[in-house]
């Protein structure tokens, strides 16, 4: 394990994290809202804390192997999550505990948007800007950025990229090189944020808004500036924009730089993940329509206005709200909240299984029936025209096992804290899938649960984001012999 060259870059990240107080400090100071120290002392603290972990080791050059690649990747979430907390704490408002701002800024990081904030409004702007922001910068990974910028150090990256990128299909990248591949994944991200940023200009909100609802939909994070969320703007077109976004940002990546560098937009129906995840949002929006006409709950325009909205944010995972989805009829708040356990397509900033697991049990599951007619039968598992190695599948149901088990146990850990059953399968539910919105006792916010349920909830979060393994594999004794 090269401890010098993993304390070198945790020293470098925390050095760049620092520079992003930069944008909240020009927000504070623009708006005048009493926020700018926080901010400039979060920046220095950070920076010296980066600089201290930094400079002794400034001249390791070891090469990263896959072990210390797991290591980063879970330090630099935990690391930057702990550095995210300063302005929320230092400054005056909101002024949180400890637990609540690791809480808040994890949930950032992570893209959960779970929150134990309100009354959102009456916050300073910067504070606003630096929740929506911190979701922007976790939405792609700010390793994947790194990685860009780690060969110019020295250090190559390869490993960071295998234990960063969500999905089983980890090996892939869009360019022969590894930092090429970093900045044309950020090439895209900006492209996106950038679009639906003046989209929803356009549409009405404030550019302040526009700006800052972009960073949490194309991180598919689902913060909002309001307590209504989206709901707060009471308009179908901004909906609209966003359910688009939504949905562009649940799709593979490298379909989007695929589509950039080409000029075309057929490959996206002739990939086998993205036509499933279509289906499903189809199959899902159109029982959601359904049971809220049928159970009169809205005329059939609200019902396909909210219905959809609420559908592909759930199952997104992004979370953000223009309806109370908890109190709708009959299954419909569970069907939703089911969605988000499958979640959006690898390689996207979305959270969840992932659909490209879920489509793999499937197939498995309809080979396995086939088998009982065709016992001698050789059915491969395709994705298209391409077989899927076994190792994969095996994977695959590996990550399944593990995830069934790691819900379970924390269910019951939260359960062991006072929570009732709904809350605590709701709560496990959203941040082990990146979600944010829950049921029960928070379906509203996190605010009201005890400080141990949110750091319980706080390990959940890191869990789904880093899909599991990565951070599971840091416990096994096999990884700590040399």
């Amino acid at each position: 394990m090269h401890f010098a060259v993993i304390a070198r870059i945790l020293g470098i990240f925390l050095m760049l994290f620092s520079m992003t107080m930069l944008p909240p400090i020009l927000v504070s100071m623009w708006f005048n809202d009493g926020a700018t120290e926080a901010f400039v002392i979060a920046l220095v603290l950070t920076f010296g804390l980066g600089f201290v972990s930094w400079l002794p080791v400034k001249n390791a050059n070891n090469d990263l192997r896959t072990r210390d690649g797991f290591l980063i990747a879970a330090l630099f979430w935990l690391t930057l999550g702990l550095a995210g907390t300063l302005p929320f704490m230092i400054a005056e408002q909101p002024g949180l505990s400890f637990a609540d701002a690791f809480f808040e800024s994890l949930s950032g990081w992570t893209t959960t948007g779970a929150t134990v904030m309100t009354g959102l409004e009456y916050l300073p702007k910067s504070i606003l800007w630096y929740r929506q922001q911190l979701q922007w910068l976790g939405g792609m990974g700010i390793i994947v950025l790194a990685v860009a910028i780690l060969p110019m150090l020295g250090i190559g990256g390869m490993q960071l990229y295998r234990a960063e990128m969500p999905g089983p299909l980890k090996d892939s990248k869009l360019t022969p090189r590894i930092a090429e591949t970093a900045k044309a994944l950020w090439y895209v991200y900006a492209f996106l944020t950038i679009s639906c940023a003046l989209a929803y200009w356009f549409a009405g909100m404030s550019g302040f808004d526009a700006i800052t609802h972009s960073f949490a939909t194309v991180g598919i994070g689902g913060f909002s500036t309001y307590d209504a969320s989206i709901g707060h703007f009471d308009s179908a077109l901004i909906e609209g924009i966003c359910v688009f976004f939504m949905l562009t940002a649940a799709i593979n990546y490298s379909l989007h730089f695929f589509a950039w560098r080409n000029r075309t937009l057929s490959h996206y129906w002739q990939d086998s993940e993205v036509r499933f995840f279509l289906l499903v949002m189809t199959g899902g929006a159109l029982l959601t329509i359904s049971a809220l006409w049928l159970t009169n709950t809205y005329a059939l325009p609200e019902a396909i206005r909210f219905g959809v909205f609420e559908l592909v944010s759930i199952a997104t995972t992004a979370g953000f709200g223009t309806a109370d989805f908890a109190g709708w009829p009959v299954f419909l708040p569970v069907l939703l909240f089911m969605m988000a356990f499958i979640g959006g397509c690898t390689g996207s900033t979305g959270g969840g299984m992932k659909v490209i697991r879920v489509l793999l049990i499937y197939k498995q599951g309809v080979r396995e029936i086939r088998r009982l007619i065709h016992p001698n039968a050789m059915m491969p598992i395709k994705l298209g025209r391409r077989a899927v190695p076994d190792r994969i599948l095996d994977a695959v149901w590996g990550f399944f096992a593990v995830y069934i088990v790691t819900f379970m146990v924390m269910m019951l850990a939260l359960m062991a804290t006072g929570l009732d059953q709904v809350t605590a399968f709701s709560a496990v539910g959203s941040c082990l899938n990146n979600l944010g919105p829950g049921l029960g006792d928070v379906a509203a916010h996190y605010g009201n649960i005890s400080d141990t349920a949110k750091w319980l909830l706080a390990l959940t979060m890191l869990l789904g984001r880093l899909e599991i393994f990565t951070l599971l594999v840091l416990l096994s004794p096999t990884f700590w012999r040399s």
